[in-house]
């Protein structure tokens, strides 16, 4: 009899039960049931199996096989893409190696069954294999519900076989064993079966039956899958908007579903045909990428083969020919670790449509040859088998071998006439409308039961509707009333807008009309010293008046744009000194606005200063320059006023004494500022001045 060990051993890969029998030997050590150097005892006790299967659990917390199996949990295997789809593309070899370690017989055959079905996107001759060993143990167990959906999966895998007729007949098989829950997906593969057929006003009516079963049993997943098989067939009947609207139903579900599976896969790729078809290229490309994502994260290698395919196609349109090219190397590599025929067939179809387009047509020929005799007698899909030969017939036209390309466009027709025949569009059409209609009547029930809860509103909403009316009506005479005021308002501010340009400018009139009588007075005084005294009050009044002129000149009636006022005032000093030809103002500031209470008493400064150095700094006609700055922040004002003048210690001492220097004192005092004087290769004089208290 085999120990538990040896069973073990058997059942793992050698390097993987080497590292859980480390772990375990270790496990047991630390527990004190065997010691160093013991040989690793008989696993017969319930204690050691525990610590050993403990061990694979901690294992399998590494390397993520505990997010599927876990034989510590009650439910030890959690469903691929039902309940779970956090895992890689190793998920198969897991299920593999986990299944024969599971006793219970319902979890067992559906590890086995999600095993033998997700392996037919990767090799179908290893899926049929594992199908046929799921049917060998449900027989010999006589458990008839799981021999029905192992059937049914094994039809899944003949019909991608190529086997049609027999995938059919095990479907009817299964049909009498399965629970109702399992027929929407076995009307999935009974309508599959039919497309490939060709007879694809069948293969609509298994997925609208699908679709009504899936309803009923509010079965998300069935509604998603038919609703993507309704966009397939509408894009196969090159009726591209109704199915870019289904499969866009179906995706919205899947998502919602939140679980990323085959079947989500391939509706992205249906999507992205529609928007091919509808030349939307950006948008194909976006859910074709999508669905490669999928493909490549789980191992779909019949979806990337599809997805590639397309994808040679929507290249091809945008004349990419080299990213074209690249893509069917992915078809053709992905359809052969399939070993599928149906895949390999429309790779080289893909390719010679390719080569059509790119006037290659000796190629596109060996291409499409090669494409139609992979297509065995028992082919069946002879949708893309008419595909080949019509790219075929352009082919051999564009290689001017006329007869064959006649030959080849006779198939092409005959085939056409096949699928697309008038009863099966026209039975299509009746299907949508069919569908349509039932879709309406389920909103008509759901409008009346609306409209009986609504009438019960309607008394409410009526008075709310009425009391918003008489609230509206309110409103509107309340801002009629409001605008009518404003009017008169703004009317009234532009009459005492007009009133203070003139009160401004009749204010620098008067000081106008002073200057000039102290001009007349002083003109009849022999004494100097009281005419400079005049003089200097002249350009005081007149630096006041300056403000008063920018006032009503400017647009705002509440400050002064100081530094073009500045320029002004110190031009005026210049003229009259008469030294506009040897004296140059500098102003170093930005335009900087003020109140008329900061500009008027930090103008009457800078006048005195200006007057100081046109008086000292530069005697015997000297030349030299005036410099004024203004800086300001949120909180305070800079002023800087300097000459490059003599700047000797005479010159401090008469900017010291007299009327002028106390003037500049007080006027800073009332502007709460500081002022410093440095007399150093001309004369600086800086004010820091308290802008928020000033203004």
């Amino acid at each position: 009899m085999k120990s538990f060990r040896d069973e073990m051993a058997e059942k793992l890969s050698e390097p993987l039960f080497l590292i859980i029998e480390d772990l375990f030997i270790n496990c047991c050590i630390f527990n004190k049931l065997i010691s160093p150097g013991d040989n690793i005892p008989e696993m017969r006790s319930r204690t050691l199996i525990t610590i050993f299967t403990t061990t694979i659990s901690f294992l399998n917390g590494f390397i993520g096989i505990s997010q599927i199996v876990d034989l510590e949990r009650e439910k030890p295997y959690k469903k691929v893409f039902v309940e779970t789809d956090n895992f890689g593309a190793s998920y198969l070899d897991i299920l593999e190696k986990s299944y024969p370690l599971i006793t219970t017989d319902t979890i067992q055959f559906s590890m086995l069954n999600d095993l033998a079905y997700y392996w037919h996107t990767r090799n179908l001759k290893t899926s049929i294999a594992h199908t046929l060993k799921g049917l060998q143990l449900t027989r010999k167990k006589k458990d008839t519900l799981w021999e029905g959906r192992f059937q049914i999966t094994q039809a899944a895998i003949l019909l991608r076989m190529e086997k049609l007729d027999s995938a059919l007949t095990i479907l009817t098989q299964a049909k009498e064993k399965v629970l109702e829950k399992d027929l929407p997906f076995l009307y999935t593969q009974m309508g599959y079966v039919f497309e490939r057929k060709g007879q694809l006003d069948r293969a609509a009516d298994y997925a609208l039956d699908a679709l009504r079963l899936g309803e009923k049993l509010k079965d998300k997943k069935a509604i998603a899958l038919a609703y993507s098989d309704l966009s397939n067939l509408f894009w196969k009947q090159s009726k591209f908007a109704s199915g870019l609207e289904y499969g866009l139903k179906s995706v919205s579900i899947f998502e919602e579903r939140g679980i990323n599976d085959l079947d989500y896969g391939f509706t992205l790729y249906v999507v992205g045909n529609n928007y091919l078809e509808l030349k939307s290229y950006e948008k194909a490309l976006n859910y074709y990428d999508h669905s490669i994502a999928i493909g490549e994260r789980y191992g779909f290698y019949n979806n990337l083969s599809d997805v590639y395919i397309s994808k040679v196609d929507l290249y091809t349109y945008l004349n990419e020919f080299e990213k074209a090219e690249i893509a069917s190397e992915s078809a053709v590599k992905y359809a052969e670790l399939l070993d599928n025929n149906f895949m390999l067939m429309r790779s080289w179809l893909s390719i010679g449509k390719l080569q059509n387009i790119q006037g290659k047509y000796a190629s596109a020929i060996e291409s499409l040859n090669t494409s139609i005799a992979i297509a065995s007698e028992d082919f069946g899909d002879e949708f893309y088998l008419s595909q080949a030969y019509e790219t075929l017939g352009k082919a051999l036209a564009g290689n001017h071998n006329y007869q064959e390309a006649y030959q080849a466009f006779a198939v092409y027709d005959d085939l056409k006439d096949k699928i697309f025949t008038a009863e099966a569009d026209q039975r299509i059409s009746q299907l949508r409308t069919e569908f349509d209609v039932a879709q309406k009547e389920n909103i008509i029930q759901l409008q009346q039961t609306r409209i009986s809860k609504q009438q019960t509103r309607q008394t409410l909403i009526i008075s709310l509707v009425f009391l918003l009316l008489l609230y509206l009506l309110l409103l509107y005479k309340t801002l009629k009333i409001n605008n009518k005021k404003n009017k008169m308002l703004q009317k009234q501010n532009k009459e005492n807008e007009f009133l203070l340009k003139e009160i401004h400018h009749r204010v620098k009139n008067n000081l106008e009309i002073v200057s000039s009588l102290i001009s007349l007075q002083s003109a009849e005084i022999n004494d100097e010293k009281i005419v400079a005294a005049m003089k200097n009050s002249q350009h005081r009044i007149q630096s006041m008046s300056m403000v008063h002129q920018k006032l009503y000149q400017e647009k705002s009636l509440s400050s002064i744009e100081m530094k073009s006022y500045f320029l002004e005032l110190a031009n005026y000093v210049v003229n009259v000194f008469d030294a506009q030809d040897r004296i140059d103002v500098h102003l170093e500031m930005d335009e900087i606005e003020l109140d008329v209470d900061t500009a008027i008493p930090i103008g009457l400064i800078v006048n005195e200063l200006l007057t100081n150095s046109m008086k000292y700094a530069f005697p015997h006609r000297a030349t030299g320059g005036l410099t004024i700055k203004l800086q300001k922040t949120d909180s305070q004002l800079f002023l800087f006023v300097s000459d490059n003048g003599i700047g000797n210690n005479a010159i401090k001492e008469q900017i010291g004494t007299g009327f002028g220097t106390k003037l500049i004192k007080l006027l800073t005092r009332q502007l709460d500022g500081k002022m410093n004087l440095v007399v150093e290769n001309g004369t600086t004089v800086s004010f820091e001045f308290q802008y928020n208290k000033a203004a």
